[in-house]
């Protein structure tokens, strides 16, 4: 303690020390015309430092490991080489100064990955779009506010929906795309308020399908299980309405949430259907096309292969009518609407959220500390003038070695910060070490000002 009061002793041009702290608070500038040298520097700037790193650090590791202990608790060991392009994508969008509170999960960035196959350009690219989108479209409002009051009587005219599970334990899409009847469509309903409510049910499926449906197979559930009816489907069904329709929602599935699809039935397909299939293909890639089978009326049995008849309705061949809720395509049946899981997915969540209201909060910190730094004027004042006198009040001055030594620290504390990312091991030490420091400061700050 003796050293830091050496430290921060001042001395006056004689070479006697000064009973006054450098740290000590700011008094009003005032001209000087003597001898005597003023450097003061407020102690709040330094511990507002100090403190937001120690605050950063203590969230970040807090937030690791709730996100590896309870957000990917159902998750097999990642590929080796995958884990690497995407700790390398992570680094090239730090490199651009992105600071990444949501959307950054392992997963995510691998889907955006394995969609330009693995080329850490394009998929950076890709994500960087993915994220324009998301704020010009206003995403997260859509999830919260949006409210799609013709959602029964939408089932009616264009019957789809999420019933049960495959084998593997992935969500059921089903489309009965014949049975479509867009002319009443587009009058219960616009065409953007209909990709408004395809956007707010592929988020739903982010956010709560796929989470529950991993948490009742205890396996990584990330991508669905489609089926498409197409039985009556041709040419002659694919007006300007529909084609601007499919344009669409073939944008944003395949920019937006690509890899979210395992595979596809198109079953009951017809002549009509397969001469209007070689004009789809064009508009998608290689990657969707090699995920789809077209199927005719015998398509029951590859079915069943990949879904139990407990969860595929009646009129594919199963057995399930949801009789209860008139119908299948009305049920959204599946795990995501059981009570126990939906309680702890909810708890996950609130997790979840938690960490990024806390890395929100530490970039607004962030932000705060930086302004107060630009703050700062370095300045020996030996003579101020009246009117510089006027501009200098509520400005910290403060002498140069030790602003110096103030963004060494600060540049040494960022190196921290990239050490314990890299060294798990090392994570609760640094905890123990930054609140030591904390409490040091504390003290420090007790006994001096």
């Amino acid at each position: 303690m003796e050293k830091i009061r050496q430290f921060f002793r001042l001395k006056d041009r004689s070479g006697k020390e000064s009973s006054r702290f450098i740290c000590s608070p700011p008094q009003a500038i005032r001209p000087f015309n003597s001898e005597e040298k003023c450097r003061r520097l407020s102690w709040v700037t330094i511990f507002k430092v100090i403190k937001f790193y120690s605050l950063k650090f203590h969230r970040m590791m807090k937030g690791t490991v709730k996100n590896q202990s309870v957000l990917h608790g159902f998750e097999a060991p990642h590929d080796s080489k995958e884990e690497v392009l995407v700790e390398s994508l992570r680094k090239m969008l730090s490199l651009d100064g992105l600071v990444l509170q949501k959307h950054n999960d392992y997963h995510t960035l691998l889907r955006f990955l394995r969609m330009k196959n693995f080329d850490l350009i394009k998929a950076k690219e890709a994500f960087l779009n993915y994220l324009k989108w998301r704020r010009e479209y206003d995403v997260d409002a859509i999830c919260k506010e949006f409210k799609f009051e013709e959602y029964r009587e939408l089932k009616i005219c264009y019957p789809h929906g999420y019933h049960g599970v495959d084998r593997c334990g992935r969500p059921i899409y089903i489309e009965r795309t014949g049975s479509v009847d867009l002319n009443a469509l587009l009058q219960i309903t616009t065409i953007e308020r209909f990709l408004k409510y395809h956007v707010s049910e592929q988020e739903k499926t982010l956010s709560w399908r796929f989470p529950s449906c991993s948490i009742a197979a205890k396996r990584h559930i990330a991508s669905s299980t489609t089926i498409l009816d197409v039985k009556g489907v041709g040419m002659s069904n694919f007006t300007k309405p529909a084609r601007t329709l499919f344009m669409e929602l073939q944008k944003i599935d395949s920019n937006y949430y690509p890899g979210t699809l395992h595979q596809v039935f198109v079953v009951n397909a017809g002549s009509g259907f397969r001469a209007l299939w070689k004009v789809l293909k064009a508009f998608l890639d290689a990657r969707t096309l090699a995920k789809i089978q077209v199927l005719g009326s015998n398509y029951t049995n590859k079915l069943l292969e990949v879904i139990d008849p407990s969860n595929l309705p009646a009129f594919l061949g199963g057995n399930c009518t949801c009789s209860e809720y008139g119908g299948c395509h009305f049920s959204d049946k599946g795990p995501w609407n059981d009570p126990d899981i939906m309680r702890l997915l909810q708890e996950m969540i609130d997790a979840k959220e938690h960490i990024h209201d806390g890395e929100s909060s530490a970039a607004t910190t962030n932000e705060n500390t930086r302004s107060d730094m630009n703050n700062i004027c370095i300045k020996d004042v030996y003579d101020v003038s009246p009117a510089e006198y006027t501009r200098l009040q509520g400005v910290n001055v403060i002498d140069k070695p030790l602003h110096l030594k103030l963004q060494a620290l600060e540049a040494a504390l960022k190196d921290a910060k990239k050490q314990i990312q890299m060294l798990e091991t090392s994570i609760e030490g640094t905890k123990m070490v930054l609140k030591g420091l904390g409490q040091h400061m504390e003290e420090l700050l007790g006994k001096n000002i």
